[in-house]
């Protein structure tokens, strides 16, 4: 979709609204404060990403609202659980979050929770702006009218990553232990392909219900493979799949274990003998944080060791309020409109302040966060990313800072 267009809608957006504000002797929209909720995890399968997304949603509203806020009123937040797809958490939370207004919801981290309320904000014109989310199914998802993006990458970009990886590590039989969950099957079916396209001969994919008995017996159906890697796609229960994985003998002490983003946790050492993880290597979305920005996350949280999907959540905020500023309007529909303007193809900014103000003189804005280049594309996915290879020390911690980090160019294809 070309800026002209985007431009013109953003018009058609703002004349209409002010049309309704004139017959009804309402005050402009531009006026209304900009209120975004968030649906994040606090409990459940995926809470130990709740941490860092929350942190990196506090960083930017504190960033935002010191710089004089946007169309000058402070930018509110009403807070949410998103539980998890198990739940009706989630449900609940939007039910209220709509009731109370909010312009835009950041979240949800599980495609699955996404999938379960996505029709319903978009019916109720809010926009959606997730951090983590990354299943091919959202790409362009026809129910949400325009009115979903994410701040990371779908599923092909980090399988292709992660799937070279294994195999560039000389390992020829992969199994793959995927939760059952549209994120775990779409990225389980990129990482085997690229694994096979780089050289491994075979890969055995089996998936577990993270909240049954299931663990055990997939377990023992991929060591029956006999691998000579194996690779965890899940979230918090990753360390009962770990942990049956030494059970069985085939644990990251004897056979090469790799996790993926949702399962990159230092949690998933709870239990085990002490190194038992140590060279474990692991994938995630964004680029390496800067130590300044990492000081501003634990200055949010002091609890915080982990940093997953913080940069992206702080990305998904930042934008938000700079489409409501440059839209000079609060309206879910023309925050849509105005989102893939503000992040390509304009004068390069990095901060809240140095973008507003650029906005604010006139100038065309293409903003570049702590997760990286943006760029929305037409249907609401990243045109950009960069995917992080991250390794544990002996000490069964893996260090924030990647060893690797890998851009690419999302395909047109999957845009």
């Amino acid at each position: 979709m070309s800026r002209r267009i985007l431009r013109g809608l953003v018009a058609c957006s703002l004349g209409a609204l002010a049309l309704v504000a004139c017959s009804s002797g309402a005050p402009p929209s531009s006026s209304r404060q900009l209120t975004l909720g968030t649906l994040l995890p606090k409990t459940g399968s995926s809470a130990s990403l709740g941490g860092p997304e929350s942190a990196g949603v506090a960083v930017a509203l504190q960033e935002i609202n010191d710089a004089g806020g946007v169309l000058d009123h402070p930018v509110d937040v009403v807070e949410g659980d998103s539980g998890d797809a198990t739940s009706n958490v989630a449900s609940q939370t939007v039910d209220r979050e709509l009731a109370a207004g909010v312009d835009g919801i950041v979240g949800a981290s599980s495609d699955a929770v996404t999938l379960e309320v996505i029709d319903k904000v978009a019916a109720a014109g809010v926009v959606m702006v997730s951090p983590a989310n990354t299943s091919g199914v959202l790409s362009g998802y026809a129910n949400a009218h325009g009115l979903f993006f994410r701040t990371c990458p779908p599923d092909s970009l980090q399988g292709r990553v992660l799937g070279k990886l294994i195999a560039t590590d000389q390992h020829q039989r992969l199994a793959v232990l995927a939760v059952r969950d549209p994120y775990a099957a779409a990225l389980s079916d990129q990482v085997v392909a690229s694994f096979k396209a780089a050289g491994g001969a075979d890969a055995t994919r089996v998936d577990y219900d993270p909240a049954g008995t299931e663990i055990s017996s997939a377990v023992a159906h991929a060591a029956a493979s006999l691998p000579d890697a194996v690779l965890v796609i899940g979230f918090d229960e990753a360390s009962k799949v770990v942990a049956e994985l030494v059970a069985r003998g085939i644990g990251p002490d004897r056979i090469s274990l790799y996790l993926a983003d949702g399962a990159l946790s230092d949690k998933v050492a709870d239990g085990l003998p002490p190194g038992t993880l140590a060279g474990t290597k692991g994938t995630r979305p964004g680029n390496a944080l800067p130590a300044d920005f990492r000081a501003r996350l634990q200055a949010a949280n002091p609890d915080l060791t982990e940093f997953g999907y913080a940069a992206q959540s702080y990305d998904a905020v930042i934008l938000l309020a700079l489409a409501a500023q440059a839209a000079g309007t609060s309206d879910g529909t023309a925050l849509a409109a105005t989102l893939p303007v503000v992040s390509r193809g304009g004068v390069k900014c990095t901060t809240f302040a140095t973008c507003r103000d650029l906005l604010k003189a006139g100038q065309d804005i293409d903003y570049d966060g702590q997760s990286g280049p943006v760029d929305f594309g037409a249907d609401g996915d990243p045109a950009k990313a960069s995917i992080g290879v991250y390794r544990f020390g002996s000490d069964d911690r893996y260090n924030p800072v990647p060893i690797d980090v890998v851009a690419l160019d999302v395909p047109p294809a999957t845009r």
